[in-house]
């Protein structure tokens, strides 16, 4: 087969795949509806819907012994998600709201799981004891997300916590509610749901293995094939729907989707299949996306903490990052021992930029509350990361029934 020709086929997968991860967003989104999920579990299961592309490619090329490929498309994808959603998502929307406590509960998921995806990248630990250290705090979140903040008291939790847990849950839900609006599914739901897992599957397939081809004819390192290439393609509807989202006032939601989606990346598209494949000996470009990708989660939440929501000035680092990342790749890319000047200096101007940013004073002039800030439905005040009171701990459950 002609390069041409896998050209062709490569850009049809890609676009197929895509295409068709929106449908099956869509029906599951129905069926959880139906089933009485709630917005915060619904929205984990439209990141897992999403991250499709992503965790089949990656899985196609470990099973084939391509650990290079299979690592970079999915930590490759979760940096990629970080300067797409939450960056560009910033920069569109100038300013994000966010509330605090949901910066907290999924910033800590999110660090354990980026902690966890790094160490087991180097192989100090095996990915079967990964995958565990990662369910172990994700079955959990996975729970309380089910129950809800009403259905709280059911979840055994320390009554310290049940509160403050059960005010986190419900913003959750107020940041995720105008956007996951689906309505109730029906029986055809399901069966274009299993189509479409089908048809995105088998997409994802060709995609990785003509990807994976054409680099390979071209002299890419696989490295740059699946950290960059399949990564970015194959993260572009969550790009795409979070710019959308942002330019009109309604992304809120990107911080929850956007961890939601690089846990469960990790869980399902790299520990998973590794534990039955095996990820290889460590390699120092893995192992350097994983650096990444863990050094500019912490940065995001970091900034998206003391603010209160993610402005346009934070956007624009977590963009920047993503460049410098980029370069550092790119340029170590075909060097079986790069030098640390390409690779640890990046990082160290990286992050001594970022410290910079979190030491000046915020901006704290205030400003009107409403949909151009991103502020979610039923939040009080207009201030990016004021706390609501107790009473707006009301979920959507009620709302529903």
């Amino acid at each position: 087969m002609s390069v041409a020709l896998q050209l062709l086929i490569f850009c049809l997968a890609a676009a197929v795949s895509l295409a068709t991860s929106y449908l099956l967003v869509t029906r599951l989104e129905r069926i959880g509806e139906r089933l009485g999920l709630s917005e915060a579990l619904l929205g984990m299961v439209a990141a897992l819907a999403a991250d499709a592309p992503e965790i089949t490619s990656a899985v196609t090329a470990l099973a084939q012994h391509q650990q290079k490929v299979g690592a970079g498309v999915i930590i490759g994808s979760n940096v990629f998600n970080l300067a797409a959603l939450l960056g560009l998502g910033g920069v569109v929307a100038g300013s994000i709201a966010l509330h605090r406590r949901v910066v907290i509960l999924g910033g800590v998921i999110a660090l354990w799981v980026a902690a966890v995806c790094l160490v087991t990248t180097t192989g100090t630990i095996p990915p079967a004891a990964g995958l565990v250290a990662v369910l172990a705090v994700l079955v959990p979140y996975l729970v309380l997300l089910g129950a809800g903040a009403r259905r709280l008291r059911r979840v055994p939790v320390a009554r310290r916590w049940e509160g403050w847990l059960a005010v986190a849950i419900s913003e959750e839900e107020q940041e995720l509610e105008e956007v996951i609006r689906p309505p109730h599914g029906r029986r055809r739901d399901v069966f274009l749901a299993v189509a479409a897992l089908l048809v995105v599957v088998l997409a994802s397939v060709i995609m990785e293995q003509l990807g994976t081809s054409i680099g390979t004819h071209f002299g890419i390192p696989q490295i740059v094939t699946g950290g960059v290439l399949l990564a970015a393609v194959t993260s572009l509807p969550n790009a795409v729907a979070a710019v959308y989202l942002a330019a009109r006032g309604r992304g809120a939601a990107m911080l929850s989707t956007t961890l939601n989606s690089n846990a469960l990346n990790v869980a399902a598209g790299l520990l998973l299949p590794a534990t039955i494949t095996g990820l290889g000996p460590p390699s120092v470009h893995s192992v350097l996306i994983a650096v990444w990708y863990l050094g500019l989660t912490a940065a995001a939440l970091a900034f998206a903490y003391r603010d209160g929501g993610v402005r346009r000035a934070t956007g624009a680092f977590i963009i920047g990052s993503y460049l410098v990342f980029l370069g550092s790749l790119l340029a170590t890319a075909h060097t079986a021992a790069p030098p640390a000047g390409l690779t640890v200096l990046p990082l160290l101007i990286t992050g001594v930029a970022g410290a910079a940013g979190l030491a000046r004073r915020p901006d704290r002039r205030a400003r009107k509350p409403g949909r151009a800030t991103g502020l979610p439905p039923g939040r009080p005040g207009g201030q990016p990361g004021d706390d609501p009171p107790a009473a707006s701990s009301t979920t959507s459950d009620e709302s529903r029934s």
